[in-house]
């Protein structure tokens, strides 16, 4: 059976007796490794140094938390609120744009507030972050539902980076619904995530999937392309404001473009908008090493004669250029996505998984 529990990218995070250990994104598939985190600092580190990306750090951050609480259980209650709030500080600030570790804390740290025992509040702080992490598999289904009220069976789909747990919610959906599309995904540079991660996943669930360099993308989305019509530009969204500004990993703001131009609706997927960036510019777009840059997968690619390059991790898609945004309520137009926090919820009552079916 081929499914979404099948693909090695969706048991990625996994918590032990005294350890977070996360499979290394950066040099799968190739290799398959796991880093070790003992403390929540080290999953703070792991996430910032790109062990894990998208979906990712949420799961990272609430088994960071979980860990972090259990290594706090034998001090007194203020101490260990001390510590799980200095664990927290550390996961949320780890990837200043990825808004998914922020929320993790914030439903930990809810959670344990009026704890009077530190047994309580370590026992809260688990239950939480489990909670966490089950919710968002439950919201990703909920999001893959919305999706494929706008996607009709045979679709061709380009898209960008690394859905993660989006994709497989997308495509546990499209299959309940009795849908198949057929993928094209960019190598998405320097991590090369699309070529490592989306491609090898899409895949694993027996996916057709035909990969092309971020160069390509517009030349897809042309009118008579020689690849065949592209039905939808579908990406996810690392965050979305309320003015319908729409931030995930650089270079989907060219292919938004490019989409537009030739007519190509653009679906950009997140649980929910931020409440807490009205417009597009209160959103910090993370800059990372302007060396990796120069390297791919470790090794030197850019000329030994070349020293200056430019990194920003994310960019911005104005609402122009988005023709929908999707989230676990339904699909919105852009400039109207704060609807969502009026629309009825399709997440409670649905925490369990979509029934697995065969690739």
């Amino acid at each position: 059976m081929t499914d979404s529990s099948a693909a090695t990218l969706d048991d990625s995070v996994r918590v032990t007796d005294d350890a977070v250990l996360i499979l290394d994104r950066r040099v799968f598939p190739d290799r398959i490794e796991w880093v070790r985190a003992g403390t929540a600092a080290e999953v703070a580190e792991a996430i910032r140094d790109m062990v894990t990306q998208s979906s990712g750090p949420l799961y990272a951050t609430s088994a960071g938390l979980e860990l972090a609480a259990r290594q706090a259980a034998g001090l007194p209650l203020e101490a260990a609120r001390a510590a799980l709030e200095d664990a927290g500080r550390l996961l949320a600030d780890a990837r200043p744009t990825n808004a998914h570790p922020r929320e993790a804390v914030a439903r930990v740290r809810e959670a344990v507030d009026g704890a009077t025992t530190t047994e309580e509040l370590v026992d809260r702080a688990v239950a939480a972050a489990r909670g966490t992490t089950e919710h968002y598999r439950a919201a990703s289904v909920a999001l893959g539902r919305s999706t494929v009220e706008l996607l009709p069976d045979g679709a061709r789909i380009l898209t960008h980076c690394w859905m993660d747990s989006y994709l497989f919610g997308l495509i546990d959906a499209a299959r309940e619904a009795g849908r198949r599309y057929e993928w094209v995904a960019t190598e998405t540079r320097p991590y090369l995530q699309g070529a490592r991660l989306t491609a090898h996943s899409l895949r694993e669930l027996g996916e057709q999937v035909t990969l092309i360099t971020d160069g390509m993308g517009a030349a897809a989305l042309a009118t008579g392309s020689s690849i065949g019509p592209i039905d939808a530009l579908v990406t996810a969204a690392d965050r979305v404001s309320l003015d319908g500004s729409v931030v995930n990993k650089v270079g989907t703001l060219g292919l938004a473009v490019a989409a537009s131009a030739f007519e190509v609706p653009f679906y950009a997927l997140v649980h929910a908008p931020d409440p807490t960036a009205p417009t597009g510019a209160d959103i910090v777009i993370e800059e990372r090493d302007p060396r990796e840059v120069l390297s791919t997968l470790g090794r030197r690619t850019a000329s030994p004669l070349v020293t200056d390059a430019w990194y920003p991790a994310f960019d911005l898609t104005p609402a122009r250029f988005v023709t929908r945004v999707v989230t676990t309520r339904g699909a919105f137009d852009p400039e109207r996505v704060a609807d969502h926090f009026t629309t009825p919820d399709r997440v409670a009552g649905d925490v369990a998984a979509l029934p697995r079916v065969e690739a």
